[in-house]
């Protein structure tokens, strides 16, 4: 039951953002920041099918303990994209707010992000093993943490500043994805059940696209008329 909860809900997912995405893309016109969101749907959703589709697979024959490399090198890789896409949030953000300063804070989001990658790629991870280390999934995060907080920071001020009721909550679907994801980093390694919580995150960042894409149509639907 649970492979063919999981192999329908993951294969949804990926569509959808993909799709949304390349929606995105074709739709911004000159527009920057739906540009920006659009590449980040495909960072989204091709970073996480890295760790996802083997996944399917694993769930649907000899079980992920059989995958190890496959399921590891796949979170490695969604690992690095999922930092480049909060990356690319934070220049939607100085796009969609016209924020033209302000280097401090860019060389900031810079400085975690890099550190994230650099913590990511170490080898103490031991991303192929069975039973990787959890103190390293707790030190990698540490800066991921930090950076979504920041950005979710930025979207709450921006948006009640400026009145944006199309990005209103987009500091919601960044608060409630890392609600649900940091407990499963903390406590899977003894609750392999708390795991079911990336199902709730997962929506979170549909959310967080969906969003972007309202916001889109709704712009170039305002410009057409």
């Amino acid at each position: 039951m649970q492979a063919v909860f999981e192999t329908i809900f993951d294969m949804a997912y990926l569509v959808t953002v993909i799709c949304a995405g390349l929606k995105l893309i074709k739709s911004a016109g000159k527009s920057k920041q739906f540009r920006l969101c659009g590449i980040m749907a495909l960072v989204l959703g091709g970073g996480d099918a890295f760790h996802l589709l083997p996944r399917i697979i694993a769930l649907n024959t000899s079980g992920t303990a059989a995958y190890p490399a496959a399921l590891g090198s796949g979170k490695l890789i969604t690992s690095l994209t999922m930092t480049v896409f909060y990356l690319l949030l934070y220049y939607v953000w100085r796009e969609r707010y016209q924020i033209k300063q302000q280097r401090g804070l860019t060389y900031f989001v810079l400085f975690l992000a890099a550190l994230r990658v650099l913590l990511v790629l170490l080898p103490q991870n031991e991303w192929l093993s069975a039973n990787p280390p959890l103190i390293w999934g707790i030190y990698r995060n540490i800066p991921f943490t930090l950076l979504g907080l920041l950005l979710l920071v930025l979207f709450y001020r921006s948006a009640r500043q400026q009145k944006d009721a199309d990005f209103r909550y987009l500091w919601l679907t960044i608060a409630l994805s890392f609600a649900f994801y940091l407990p499963v980093v903390v406590a899977f390694g003894t609750f392999p059940a708390i795991g079911i919580l990336m199902v709730p995150k997962t929506c979170a960042y549909m959310w967080l696209v969906q969003i972007a894409y309202k916001s889109c149509k709704r712009e170039r639907k305002e410009v057409l008329l």
